[in-house]
């Protein structure tokens, strides 16, 4: 069972409105037609993407770096998939949602207390993967890289 909770679901472009954005951590984003802006997290098939970051821009840079793929940049391999499926930006946006579960740490020290952080940032990821995988007998869509190209 996983330890953290995820936000409630906010569409894509609030994601910087959510606690702990600028912290390590998990974030899952789904894509649907049905407004769940403000819904309380849960697994549904929705979810078309599931990442972390330990990197020191947190969850906030990550996530940009997702936006800025999907927009056609490069950067984010998730969002290079999200992008060759769905190429309008304006289009797709409206559709997108994301939920996160932040870890608050310094990820620039080497303490072992946010060391043993970062380690549960990513094994919370491959915990989420499980969960995903054992309700809906697959990756998200665009975690999957073998059904899911690229380019």
């Amino acid at each position: 069972m996983m330890k953290k909770e995820f936000s409630t679901w906010v569409r894509w472009l609030k994601r910087n409105s959510l606690d702990g954005i600028e912290f390590p951590g998990v974030y899952a984003i789904a894509r649907s037609d049905k407004n769940m802006d403000g819904t309380a997290f849960s697994w549904r098939r929705e979810i078309v993407y599931v990442g972390m970051t330990n990197a020191k821009g947190g969850l906030k840079s990550r996530l940009q770096q997702f936006d800025n793929t999907i927009k056609g940049k490069d950067g984010h391999g998730g969002g290079q998939r999200v992008h060759f499926k769905y190429p309008n930006y304006e289009n797709l946006t409206p559709q997108l949602y994301v939920s996160v579960c932040p870890y608050e740490c310094d990820v620039k020290s080497n303490r072992p207390d946010d060391l043993r952080v970062m380690g549960e940032v990513l094994k919370q990821e491959y915990e989420c993967f499980a969960i995903f995988a054992e309700t809906f007998n697959q990756l998200p869509e665009f975690n999957d890289k073998k059904l899911s190209p690229k380019k």
